[in-house]
């Protein structure tokens, strides 16, 4: 529930161990805010960080009331982006990476996209228009065998599925993260990162409830520091994609439609 006061945009950061990384993205995010008239409630969803994450969170705070922490146990980013979403209450909900891939500017080009009538707007690394830079030729060849995949199992209309950089007017945010099955209430404490396709079923279930999503082409900037095991995640993520055929295929995702479930 949002009050009269609401900002205008929530903006959902995912972090386990950013220590290095957050404090720079936190202040681009302020240095841009304050240059605007843009009002903001900024979340860092820390997925149960075993470094400095959270203290540097709440320092910052202590000087920006418009940061805050949902401190989570360590359940991996699907989970915490889920998290956050469903605190969120500003009218718009933005979410974006640690590492700040995507400027923050962009939020200028996603906004203009809700103003045309869109209901979700996700930034994406392909189509005319986008740029990736310092990407690995092994990172873009893994990602477009993942996009395949995605397109033949599970959802056909987009380029990108798995750009960090994403954004729903907030009744649509909680409607669909309500819904996601693969990282809801009951997902498992885990161990060591975890890169998920939490992404997929998001964007599977705007499709299936009739939203308007509009595919963004961004900057997109590859970070050193990233996370990503390729064959790891690899796993993980066709793991997750093959549960959403299995569950879209089960009925599941309807049956939260039926009043008796």
């Amino acid at each position: 529930m949002t009050t009269a006061h609401a900002p205008l945009l929530t903006i959902v950061i995912p972090a386990y161990n950013e220590q290095m990384r957050l404090p720079g993205t936190l202040a681009a995010i302020k240095t841009y805010v304050e240059q605007t008239t843009l009002t903001v409630e900024v979340l860092v969803a820390d997925d149960g960080s075993s470094d400095a994450t959270a203290a540097i969170v709440r320092d910052a705070a202590a000087n920006w009331p418009a940061l805050r922490l949902l401190a989570l146990d360590h359940r991996g980013k699907g989970f915490a982006v889920r998290a956050g979403a469903l605190a969120a209450v500003g009218e718009y909900v933005l979410l974006c990476d640690a590492d700040l891939a995507v400027p923050i500017s962009e939020w200028e080009r996603i906004y203009a996209n809700f103003i045309m009538g869109y209901d979700v707007v996700i930034g994406s690394r392909e189509g005319q228009g986008a740029h990736r830079e310092g990407e690995p030729f092994h990172r873009h060849l893994m990602g477009r065998v993942f996009n395949g995949l995605v397109r033949l199992l599970v959802v056909g209309n987009f380029h990108d599925t798995q750009c960090g950089f994403k954004a729903f007017r907030r009744p649509v945010a909680h409607d669909l993260f309500r819904r996601a099955r693969i990282y809801g209430d009951d997902a498992p404490v885990i161990k060591g990162a975890a890169v998920t396709a939490f992404d997929v079923e998001i964007l599977y279930l705007a499709v299936m409830r009739g939203y308007r999503v509009s595919e963004l082409p961004v900057l997109w900037h590859y970070g050193e520091e990233t996370k990503v095991d390729p064959i790891r995640d690899a796993v993980r993520n066709l793991r997750d994609i093959l549960r959403v055929r299995i569950f879209a295929m089960q009925g599941l995702y309807k049956r939260l439609d039926d009043p008796r479930v």
